[in-house]
């Protein structure tokens, strides 16, 4: 039987003196809404020593295996998005198994395609509130005298590492050029130009409307994770942030996107498609703001995009239940505009998160349109795996929710270096050198 416990305090601070009081446990997690914007941004969690971490690499019936890892650990019905559960990753190549594509392009990473570790206690911040909460389940403990003194030596442990009434510990890093090596991609620029004609030869062909190509870049740096991250958050705050030590690599993301959010019985997804760069000054930024709103091309893109997880959702969603509850709204990042779309579904009594996530995974805003034709020709063209890039970083509730974001602006950083990637939608008319 699981002890769920929990302790509540008021809290004015940022949640990054939390961050910096833990940050050197062991497989520690920041899952950050560094926006903090009413609608998405509402809570940030974070976590450390997970009881058991479950990773797999090339194997299609990997998420049967965690759903049955989640079945063990299950807490009926508490009215809260996460109070406990595994976090962790999907990459973007775990979706080739799913859908029986050849795999073609070099694995030189060689991370897990699925790592998830499960934290049975949890730091919850309420920037509504200005609440924090710890919440802690006991798990994995059967007994119910076990799982009481777990719950409660762990809530212990979490109460004493909090920062008391300090705003910042440590130093702040300057936000500034990184220091390292200079970035190298995995493409030469002819050979960039070359994928992106052939990709648009597949679409004069009809093959698909529309894919989404990229290239990734590495360099070596001097700065360890916990640093990155701290530039990487400060120079570019978004609602689905997020640090995640995986023990011999870490994932630093400060992703915009939601791919799938799961209360237990609604799904709702927030593809993203059309960026426009902030301007140098007020006129500036308004005629880039303009561009973007008044651009056929991507109010297209983003309208594919929109029917394509329509038909995913359609896979497991109750008929009738799917509607799009935002066609086309503009968001503002400290860099970037952005239009993105809403559309919402009641997952059906027979289906549970896991056949959400395979019928959606990847997202179709990251790929293209058809989905299963872009990935393939992604496949082709793209000379590395994308690993983290694209695929999916969030939690599983040991309460039954899901949230997930989109793995875009993400670094990969491991032994001493930084993995980027940067991508765009190809279409019909696109010119390689843009």
């Amino acid at each position: 039987m699981p002890y769920l416990i929990y302790k509540s305090f008021d809290w004015k601070q940022d949640a990054w003196g939390i961050f910096e009081a833990i940050k050197d446990k062991q497989n520690v997690f920041f899952l950050d809404s560094s926006l903090r914007r009413p609608a998405l941004g509402r809570y940030s969690f974070l976590g450390f020593d997970p009881f058991y971490i479950f990773k797999a690499k090339g194997q299609k019936d990997s998420l049967n295996q965690l759903r049955e890892l989640l079945k063990r650990y299950k807490l009926v019905n508490p009215k809260f998005p996460f109070l406990g559960g595994a976090v962790g990753y999907l990459a973007y190549d775990f979706g080739l198994s799913l859908e029986n594509i050849e795999e073609r392009a070099k694995d030189d990473l060689g991370i897990p395609d699925v790592f998830f570790g499960f934290y049975d206690t949890i730091i919850a911040l309420d920037h509504w509130q200005r609440k924090l909460t710890i919440f802690s389940t006991g798990f994995p403990e059967r007994s119910g005298l076990a799982a009481k003194k777990r719950a409660k030596e762990r809530l212990r442990q979490v109460v004493g590492l909090l920062p008391q009434g300090r705003k910042h510990i440590g130093k702040m890093i300057p936000i500034g050029r990184p220091q390292g090596t200079a970035p190298t991609a995995n493409f030469t620029k002819e050979g960039y130009f070359e994928a992106v004609n052939k990709a648009k030869d597949y679409i004069r062909k009809g093959d698909i409307y529309q894919v989404n190509l990229s290239q990734r870049f590495s360099a070596e740096t001097a700065l360890n994770s916990f640093d990155l991250y701290q530039k990487l958050r400060r120079a570019s705050p978004s609602d689905f942030s997020a640090y995640l030590d995986c023990g011999d690599f870490q994932i630093i993301s400060s992703s915009p996107e939601r791919f799938l959010n799961f209360d237990g019985k609604k799904v709702s997804t927030r593809p993203m498609k059309g960026t426009r760069p902030r301007g140098i000054n007020p006129q500036a930024d308004a005629r880039h703001k303009r561009d973007l709103l008044q651009s056929p091309k991507d109010k297209a893109e983003l309208l594919m995009i929109v029917d394509l997880m329509r038909n995913d959702l359609g896979r497991v969603c109750k008929y009738g239940s799917i509607r799009v509850s935002s066609m086309r709204e503009l968001e503002a990042y400290s860099t970037v505009y952005q239009t993105t779309a809403s559309i919402e579904g009641v997952l059906h009594p027979d289906k549970d998160r896991i056949d959400l996530l395979k019928a959606c995974f990847p997202g179709g805003s990251i790929t293209g349109c058809p989905k299963i034709r872009s990935m393939e020709i992604i496949e082709e063209l793209e000379p590395t795996k994308r690993a983290i890039y694209t695929g999916s970083l969030g939690y599983f509730g040991f309460n039954n929710t899901m949230n997930l974001n989109i793995l875009i602006r993400t670094i990969l950083k491991k032994n001493g270096k930084i993995y980027f990637q940067t991508g765009g939608g190809i279409v019909a008319d696109s010119r390689a050198e843009n």
